[in-house]
Protein backbone atom coordinates (compact mmCIF):
# COMPACT_ATOMS: atom_id res chain seq x y z
CA UNK A 1 0.00 0.00 0.00
CA UNK A 2 1.38 3.42 -0.86
CA UNK A 3 0.19 6.03 1.69
CA UNK A 4 -0.17 9.93 0.74
CA UNK A 5 2.82 12.15 1.77
CA UNK A 6 1.86 14.82 3.79
CA UNK A 7 2.56 18.67 2.58
CA UNK A 8 4.59 21.04 4.93
CA UNK A 9 2.87 23.73 5.77
CA UNK A 10 3.94 26.96 3.36
CA UNK A 11 6.76 28.49 5.82
CA UNK A 12 5.75 31.62 7.16
CA UNK A 13 7.92 34.61 5.44
CA UNK A 14 10.41 36.39 8.38
CA UNK A 15 9.64 39.76 8.89
CA UNK A 16 12.29 41.92 7.95
CA UNK A 17 13.26 45.12 9.30
CA UNK A 18 15.58 47.83 8.13
CA UNK A 19 19.05 48.42 9.54
CA UNK A 20 17.80 52.15 10.41
CA UNK A 21 15.84 50.34 12.99
CA UNK A 22 19.26 49.05 15.32
CA UNK A 23 20.30 53.33 15.57
CA UNK A 24 18.04 53.22 18.98
CA UNK A 25 19.53 50.04 20.17
CA UNK A 26 23.24 50.99 18.90
CA UNK A 27 22.65 53.97 20.98
CA UNK A 28 21.76 52.71 23.79
CA UNK A 29 24.93 50.00 23.58
CA UNK A 30 26.88 52.92 23.22
CA UNK A 31 25.75 54.63 26.14
CA UNK A 32 25.92 51.51 28.11
CA UNK A 33 29.88 51.03 27.17
CA UNK A 34 30.60 55.07 27.92
CA UNK A 35 29.11 53.86 31.50
CA UNK A 36 31.89 51.24 31.09
CA UNK A 37 35.01 53.31 30.19
CA UNK A 38 33.97 55.75 32.93
CA UNK A 39 34.22 52.75 35.80
CA UNK A 40 37.82 51.99 33.55
CA UNK A 41 39.09 55.60 34.32
CA UNK A 42 37.96 55.93 37.27
CA UNK A 43 39.62 53.01 38.28
CA UNK A 44 42.74 54.77 36.91
CA UNK A 45 42.38 57.79 38.93
CA UNK A 46 41.69 59.75 35.74
CA UNK A 47 38.08 61.47 36.95
CA UNK A 48 37.28 64.26 34.37
CA UNK A 49 37.19 61.31 32.00
CA UNK A 50 35.22 59.46 33.94
CA UNK A 51 32.94 62.28 34.89
CA UNK A 52 33.45 63.13 30.73
CA UNK A 53 31.62 59.56 29.87
CA UNK A 54 29.34 59.71 32.39
CA UNK A 55 28.12 62.88 30.83
CA UNK A 56 27.91 61.20 27.25
CA UNK A 57 26.05 58.39 28.62
CA UNK A 58 23.71 61.25 29.47
CA UNK A 59 23.50 62.66 26.44
CA UNK A 60 22.91 59.25 24.06
CA UNK A 61 20.44 58.61 26.88
CA UNK A 62 18.84 61.05 25.97
CA UNK A 63 18.99 60.23 21.96
CA UNK A 64 17.84 56.79 21.97
CA UNK A 65 14.56 57.00 23.36
CA UNK A 66 13.93 59.96 20.71
CA UNK A 67 15.68 58.41 18.06
CA UNK A 68 13.27 54.88 18.33
CA UNK A 69 10.20 57.42 18.23
CA UNK A 70 11.02 59.31 14.90
CA UNK A 71 12.04 55.57 13.36
CA UNK A 72 9.08 54.27 14.66
CA UNK A 73 10.68 51.72 16.18
CA UNK A 74 10.09 51.29 20.04
CA UNK A 75 10.13 48.06 21.58
CA UNK A 76 10.15 46.28 24.84
CA UNK A 77 13.08 45.19 24.60
CA UNK A 78 14.86 48.13 24.09
CA UNK A 79 13.22 49.51 26.95
CA UNK A 80 14.46 47.04 28.95
CA UNK A 81 18.00 47.13 27.46
CA UNK A 82 17.90 50.86 28.35
CA UNK A 83 16.90 49.89 31.37
CA UNK A 84 20.04 48.28 31.89
CA UNK A 85 22.37 50.81 30.53
CA UNK A 86 20.83 53.54 32.69
CA UNK A 87 21.59 50.83 35.72
CA UNK A 88 25.02 50.76 34.80
CA UNK A 89 25.53 54.45 33.61
CA UNK A 90 24.04 55.84 36.37
CA UNK A 91 24.30 54.27 39.18
CA UNK A 92 26.74 51.63 39.17
CA UNK A 93 29.27 54.17 37.33
CA UNK A 94 28.33 57.16 39.64
CA UNK A 95 28.79 55.01 42.82
CA UNK A 96 32.45 53.57 42.38
CA UNK A 97 33.79 57.55 41.12
CA UNK A 98 32.30 58.73 44.15
CA UNK A 99 33.74 56.09 46.24
CA UNK A 100 36.77 55.70 44.59
CA UNK A 101 37.29 59.74 44.69
CA UNK A 102 36.85 60.48 48.37
CA UNK A 103 34.49 57.88 50.26
CA UNK A 104 36.89 55.50 50.48
CA UNK A 105 38.51 57.25 53.16
CA UNK A 106 35.66 55.99 55.30
CA UNK A 107 35.94 52.53 54.15
CA UNK A 108 32.74 50.52 55.03
CA UNK A 109 30.43 53.69 55.99
CA UNK A 110 32.02 54.73 52.15
CA UNK A 111 30.83 51.89 50.28
CA UNK A 112 27.88 51.10 52.31
CA UNK A 113 26.65 55.24 50.50
CA UNK A 114 27.91 53.95 47.21
CA UNK A 115 25.58 50.39 47.65
CA UNK A 116 22.92 53.26 48.50
CA UNK A 117 22.85 55.17 45.82
CA UNK A 118 23.48 52.14 43.37
CA UNK A 119 20.43 50.19 44.99
CA UNK A 120 18.14 53.47 44.82
CA UNK A 121 18.95 54.02 41.12
CA UNK A 122 17.31 50.46 40.44
CA UNK A 123 14.95 50.72 42.36
CA UNK A 124 14.14 54.28 40.72
CA UNK A 125 14.52 52.48 37.21
CA UNK A 126 12.11 49.47 38.37
CA UNK A 127 9.48 51.59 39.36
CA UNK A 128 9.31 53.81 36.08
CA UNK A 129 9.02 50.96 34.33
CA UNK A 130 5.89 49.47 36.21
CA UNK A 131 4.64 53.21 36.44
CA UNK A 132 4.69 53.72 32.49
CA UNK A 133 1.94 50.31 32.20
CA UNK A 134 -0.16 51.53 35.07
CA UNK A 135 -3.37 52.53 33.02
CA UNK A 136 -4.64 54.67 36.32
CA UNK A 137 -1.72 57.10 35.98
CA UNK A 138 -2.94 60.42 36.50
CA UNK A 139 -2.99 62.57 33.31
CA UNK A 140 -1.12 65.21 34.88
CA UNK A 141 1.90 62.91 35.66
CA UNK A 142 2.24 62.96 32.42
CA UNK A 143 4.36 66.61 32.54
CA UNK A 144 6.65 65.02 35.49
CA UNK A 145 8.70 62.16 36.28
CA UNK A 146 8.03 60.38 39.84
CA UNK A 147 11.34 61.02 41.88
CA UNK A 148 14.52 62.51 40.34
CA UNK A 149 15.14 60.41 37.24
CA UNK A 150 18.65 58.52 36.86
CA UNK A 151 20.57 60.80 34.98
CA UNK A 152 20.18 63.49 36.95
CA UNK A 153 20.68 62.12 39.72
CA UNK A 154 23.88 60.50 38.41
CA UNK A 155 24.68 64.56 37.87
CA UNK A 156 23.93 65.94 40.71
CA UNK A 157 25.95 62.96 42.97
CA UNK A 158 28.60 64.32 40.90
CA UNK A 159 28.32 67.86 41.32
CA UNK A 160 31.66 68.26 44.03
CA UNK A 161 33.87 66.40 41.76
CA UNK A 162 32.31 68.92 38.60
CA UNK A 163 33.23 71.88 41.30
CA UNK A 164 36.42 70.53 42.23
CA UNK A 165 37.30 70.35 38.50
CA UNK A 166 35.53 74.00 37.58
CA UNK A 167 37.77 75.86 40.94
CA UNK A 168 41.02 73.66 40.70
CA UNK A 169 40.61 72.84 43.92
CA UNK A 170 40.20 70.15 46.52
CA UNK A 171 38.19 72.06 48.96
CA UNK A 172 34.50 69.96 47.98
CA UNK A 173 36.81 66.87 48.54
CA UNK A 174 35.70 66.53 51.97
CA UNK A 175 34.06 63.09 52.48
CA UNK A 176 31.34 64.11 54.79
CA UNK A 177 30.12 66.63 52.05
CA UNK A 178 29.93 63.94 50.07
CA UNK A 179 28.35 61.51 52.06
CA UNK A 180 25.32 63.50 52.72
CA UNK A 181 24.82 64.78 49.10
CA UNK A 182 24.58 60.97 48.36
CA UNK A 183 22.32 60.32 50.91
CA UNK A 184 20.14 63.10 49.54
CA UNK A 185 20.36 62.10 45.66
CA UNK A 186 19.39 58.57 46.80
CA UNK A 187 16.58 59.11 48.57
CA UNK A 188 15.02 61.82 45.75
CA UNK A 189 15.46 59.26 43.51
CA UNK A 190 13.29 56.70 45.06
CA UNK A 191 10.67 59.76 46.70
CA UNK A 192 7.50 60.43 45.40
CA UNK A 193 8.72 64.22 44.82
CA UNK A 194 7.61 65.05 41.66
CA UNK A 195 10.31 66.82 39.35
CA UNK A 196 10.11 68.10 35.36
CA UNK A 197 10.44 65.88 32.12
CA UNK A 198 10.88 67.82 29.26
CA UNK A 199 9.31 65.33 26.76
CA UNK A 200 6.32 67.55 26.34
CA UNK A 201 7.82 70.81 26.65
CA UNK A 202 6.35 72.95 23.77
CA UNK A 203 7.54 76.10 22.75
CA UNK A 204 5.44 78.80 21.06
CA UNK A 205 6.62 80.17 17.61
CA UNK A 206 7.12 83.57 18.76
CA UNK A 207 9.72 82.53 21.55
CA UNK A 208 11.23 80.20 19.12
CA UNK A 209 13.92 82.46 18.34
CA UNK A 210 14.93 83.68 22.01
CA UNK A 211 15.52 79.68 22.50
CA UNK A 212 17.74 79.68 20.31
CA UNK A 213 19.85 82.56 21.95
CA UNK A 214 19.83 81.11 25.03
CA UNK A 215 21.33 77.50 23.68
CA UNK A 216 23.94 79.67 22.28
CA UNK A 217 24.59 81.08 25.46
CA UNK A 218 24.70 77.40 26.71
CA UNK A 219 26.65 76.31 24.44
CA UNK A 220 29.09 78.97 24.20
CA UNK A 221 29.65 78.45 27.97
CA UNK A 222 30.27 75.02 27.70
CA UNK A 223 33.13 75.71 25.33
CA UNK A 224 34.70 78.25 27.32
CA UNK A 225 34.45 77.12 30.93
CA UNK A 226 32.89 73.26 30.90
CA UNK A 227 32.85 72.31 34.41
CA UNK A 228 31.41 75.88 35.56
CA UNK A 229 28.69 75.24 33.32
CA UNK A 230 28.06 72.05 34.19
CA UNK A 231 28.17 72.75 37.87
CA UNK A 232 25.76 76.22 37.46
CA UNK A 233 23.13 73.88 35.61
CA UNK A 234 22.97 71.08 38.61
CA UNK A 235 22.20 74.11 41.15
CA UNK A 236 19.81 75.39 38.88
CA UNK A 237 17.80 72.07 38.41
CA UNK A 238 18.04 71.62 41.83
CA UNK A 239 15.94 74.81 42.62
CA UNK A 240 13.97 74.12 40.07
CA UNK A 241 12.41 71.12 42.55
CA UNK A 242 10.59 73.04 44.46
CA UNK A 243 8.69 75.18 41.67
CA UNK A 244 7.83 71.47 40.38
CA UNK A 245 6.29 70.30 43.57
CA UNK A 246 3.99 73.77 43.89
CA UNK A 247 3.11 73.07 39.83
CA UNK A 248 2.40 69.31 40.30
CA UNK A 249 0.17 70.37 43.38
CA UNK A 250 -2.18 72.59 41.20
CA UNK A 251 -2.46 69.90 38.16
CA UNK A 252 -3.38 67.25 40.73
CA UNK A 253 -6.10 69.69 41.64
CA UNK A 254 -7.21 70.89 38.68
CA UNK A 255 -6.81 67.73 36.41
CA UNK A 256 -7.65 64.61 38.38
CA UNK A 257 -9.09 61.54 35.56
CA UNK A 258 -6.55 58.99 34.67
CA UNK A 259 -4.50 59.22 31.34
CA UNK A 260 -6.91 57.77 28.73
CA UNK A 261 -4.00 56.01 26.15
CA UNK A 262 -0.43 55.60 27.32
CA UNK A 263 2.59 55.71 24.52
CA UNK A 264 4.26 52.66 23.52
CA UNK A 265 6.97 51.60 25.16
CA UNK A 266 9.68 53.47 24.31
CA UNK A 267 13.48 52.45 23.64
CA UNK A 268 14.35 54.97 26.26
CA UNK A 269 12.06 55.55 29.34
CA UNK A 270 14.41 57.92 31.03
CA UNK A 271 14.60 60.18 28.21
CA UNK A 272 14.53 63.69 29.32
CA UNK A 273 15.51 62.40 32.81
Amino acid sequence: MRFARRRRPPARPRERRHAITLVPHILTLMGLCAGLTSIRYALDGRYELAVIFVIAATVLDGLDGRAARLLKCTSRFGAELDSLADFLSFGVAPALLVYLWVLHEVKSVGWALALLLAVCCALRLARFNVQSDDPNRPAWMANFFTGVPAPAGAGLALLPLILSFATQSDSPRIWLLNAALVVAVSLLMVSQVPTWSIKRVRIRPEYMLPSLVVVGVIVSALLTAPWGTLFVGGAIYLLTLPWAVVVAQRYRRNEPGPIQTLPSPSDNPQAGE
